[in-house]
């Protein structure tokens, strides 16, 4: 008797056990669910933000133009922009400017946009022709005619090293200067134009620090690209070897002097994903700012000066470092 009480009593407990499983397994029941609320919050964590600048941080603005005013021979643009809650800072930030090598990060973009697309294969081979050689920053020029190089590996030196031929290349095989300046314009960057191959010397190549922190934005928040893309362009945004510019300007607002700008940014928290341009007339840098507590901030400047004058350079710094307050905020 003891033993069939007990075997009933088992059997009633398994009952409601199984019971109570297949109802909180039917569809719609992860709400319900302490541990499946992450179900119902799922939305959310795919709030990757948006480029909709809103509120204007006005004591950075006030500060940038009070910067500025230390160097009046000197043209600059420059914004920043919260992705997380579009509030912004600008400095004669529509101003269409040379735009050097920065104008390489709207051409990696464009890149991985067909690369989605299907028109352009990850591992396709380019062959390197004698029309998109060109001095300057890199080493593909330095190869036969003829070589091969994959798409992968011409885009990242593209990056990497700002190779000139490498970008050449690009813009050839996906249509042109032509196809490009569309593609610009369909996404909103207004001032953004390609004339002539790269190096572009002459600095007829244009851009405005907006459009710089605009294109940076449409990547990161997924608007224009996949997410595997998005994680494409950021693998090969943080190859950038020149770190002198944004990246040390936010140490020297940080209180940091270091050789190596961006492990020092890493060990405090912040990662930075940038591009510089540089021509002599004009230096530019745009970046991704990921802060230690998980924001996103896009910032970019554009200083256009005498040849080689080692102001710009620092006119780039000092606005950078003049964010850390405001970042850390």
């Amino acid at each position: 008797m003891r033993s069939a009480v007990r075997l009933i009593a088992l059997g009633v407990g398994v009952g409601l056990l199984v019971g109570s499983g297949m109802k909180m397994l039917r569809p719609g029941s992860f709400k319900s669910l302490e541990a499946g609320n992450y179900f119902s919050r799922s939305q959310n964590y795919l709030d990757l933000g948006s480029f909709n600048p809103k509120t204007e941080i006005k004591t950075l603005s006030d500060r940038w133009a009070a910067i500025a005013d230390d160097y009046p021979d000197l043209t600059v643009s420059a914004f920043m922009h919260f992705l997380d809650n579009e509030s912004y800072a600008k400095l004669n930030s529509e101003a269409s400017l040379s735009a050097a090598s920065s104008i390489k990060i709207a051409i990696l973009l464009s890149v991985l946009q067909q690369v989605d697309t299907g028109q352009l294969k990850w591992n396709e081979l380019l062959e390197l022709e004698k029309d998109v050689i060109a001095g300057g920053a890199g080493w593909m020029a330095l190869k036969p005619i003829g070589t091969v190089f994959p798409l992968y590996d011409v885009a990242t030196e593209m990056i990497r090293v700002s190779d000139n031929t490498a970008t050449n290349l690009l813009v050839k095989r996906i249509g042109g200067k032509g196809f490009l300046n569309d593609k610009f314009r369909s996404l909103g960057l207004v001032s953004t134009i390609i004339n002539d191959f790269l190096p572009d010397l002459a600095g007829s190549n244009k851009t405005s620090a907006k459009d710089l922190a605009l294109t940076i934005a449409m990547v990161e928040t997924g608007k224009v690209i996949s997410l595997r893309s998005r994680d494409l362009f950021r693998e090969i945004m943080s190859t950038s070897v020149t770190n002198r510019l944004i990246p040390g300007g936010l140490l020297k607002g940080l209180g940091v002097s270091d050789e190596d700008p961006d492990n020092s940014l890493l060990i405090r928290g912040y990662r930075v994903y940038n591009k510089t341009g540089d021509i002599g007339i004009a230096y530019s840098d745009a970046a991704l700012i990921q802060l230690p507590d998980g924001r996103r901030v896009v910032a970019s400047f554009i200083v256009e000066g005498p040849f080689n004058d080692p102001r710009s350079a620092e006119l780039i710094r000092d606005l950078s470092a003049a964010m850390i307050p405001f970042l850390n905020k």
